[in-house]
Parts: C-alpha cells; sequence; structure tokens
C-alpha cells in the first residue's frame, strides 16, 4: 500500500510541474518557445552603481518577455562601445565594436562588429556598397536561423527571421520617437517569435546604425575624415 501511495504522490507531483510548465511558460526553457508577442514600448533610462560610469539606454516591460533593458557597457578603452539586452524571458545578448570609427560616436557601430547570444557567436554579413535600404541590410546567422536587418529611415529598422521548412519565420519593426526624455521604442512583431528574436532586435537600438543607408554612410565616413584630421593636426 505504501508503494502505491509513493506512486500516485509522483503522479500528482508530475502533472503539477506540467500545470505549472502551461501556466508559465516563461521558465529557462520558454525562452525557446515561439510565442505570439503583443506590441510594446521601451523608455529612455539610465543606471549605473554610485561610483561609476553611469549606463544609457532603454527600459520596458512585455506581457510576454518581462522587462527589458538595453544599455551600455563601460569600457576601459575609448576604442570600444558595447551594447547590451538583458530582460527575464529573453537571452543576453551584447553588441561590440572596436576601432577608430568608434570614437567619434556614443555607440558601437557596425563597422568591426562582434555580436554574441549568450556565449554563441552570431555570424555577420553586410553589403557596404547597395543601392537600397533592403541591398544594404545586415545578414545574421544565429543558431541555425538566418536574420535579416535594415533600414526603414534614419529612426526605424526592421529585423526578419528568415522562413524554413519547420517555421513561417517572424518580422520584429522597431521605431524610435520623441525627444530629449520623452524618446521612447516601439516594438511590433508580426510572426510567433522566438526570445533571441526579441533580443536580437532590441539590441541595434543602442547601435549606431547609420552606415544601413547610403546617405547615413556618407555621414559617417565623413565623420570618421574629420576625426583623423583632428588627431593629426594635435599630434
Amino acid at each position: 500500500m505504501g508503494k502505491g501511495l509513493e506512486k500516485a504522490g509522483d503522479g500528482i507531483a508530475d502533472g503539477a510541474k506540467k500545470l505549472g510548465s502551461a501556466l508559465n511558460p516563461f521558465g529557462q526553457e520558454g525562452r525557446d518557445m515561439h510565442t505570439q508577442s503583443t506590441p510594446f514600448q521601451l523608455s529612455t533610462w539610465q543606471g549605473g552603481d554610485k561610483g561609476q560610469i553611469r549606463r544609457t539606454g532603454w527600459q520596458g516591460k512585455s506581457p510576454e518577455w518581462g522587462e527589458i533593458t538595453v544599455a551600455s557597457l563601460p569600457h576601459a578603452h575609448d576604442n570600444v562601445r558595447a551594447t547590451e539586452v538583458t530582460g527575464g524571458h529573453i537571452p543576453t545578448v551584447v553588441f561590440e565594436s572596436r576601432g577608430i570609427q568608434v570614437m567619434v560616436t556614443e555607440r558601437p557601430t557596425l563597422n568591426g562588429p562582434t555580436l554574441r547570444v549568450g556565449g554563441a557567436s552570431v555570424y555577420l554579413k553586410r553589403n557596404r556598397w547597395g543601392a537600397t535600404h533592403r541591398g544594404r541590410a545586415l545578414h545574421m546567422s544565429y543558431g541555425g536561423d538566418k536574420y535579416r536587418l535594415w533600414a526603414v529611415n534614419r529612426r526605424e529598422y526592421v529585423l526578419m527571421r528568415e522562413a524554413d521548412n519547420e517555421d513561417r519565420g517572424v518580422t520584429v519593426k522597431v521605431k524610435e520617437s520623441g525627444m530629449a526624455r520623452w524618446k521612447r521604442v516601439d516594438v511590433s512583431v508580426t510572426g510567433r517569435a522566438l526570445g533571441a528574436d526579441i533580443a536580437l532586435a532590441l539590441v541595434f537600438a543602442g547601435v549606431d546604425r547609420s552606415v544601413l543607408t547610403r546617405r547615413g554612410a556618407v555621414r559617417a565616413g565623413l565623420s570618421r575624415v574629420f576625426h583623423v584630421a583632428a588627431d593629426s593636426a594635435l599630434g
């Protein structure tokens, strides 16, 4: 009889675990679940420990993905810029770029970058000579999925995970608006997203995306030339 009661208890415990998973699908494994996402918004944010460099970026809450923060990462070297995305139900993503080009910007740039999702590297490729916004898109590969990121204009961009035999893909649209402390980021998702989709899309809200447009690329190039010329004159 004792064994029967023990088995019954195990069955009840297993049932409770399954019910808990159904009610709260966003455990550690929930990051890998395809989820329908409602639109959400991030606002300007500042943080950091006392006596340390202030971190700036965006912060907000999604009903499905929990609280999300997009923030700059302080670094000891002037030629390094980095942005990090963290959240309760998304993986941590870090975008970093190094070189003289970042010394004239507050954010990391798309020149010479590295991108990581958790401990995994993301492969990046971009056509610098594309004639259209989509032609200049950033192509990414991560976890067997292929992504494209392109600019709609200076303040709006789109991340798309391409469809495959198992999934129809997803599109995440991110738009910045407002001024000063009233600036915000509006996020909308079409399709069933993964946590990595959301994190990859939002990290670029903390990245200098100017080279995704031809006009922006010209401005960025001129800025680098003037910066190098100024350094040479001072030297």
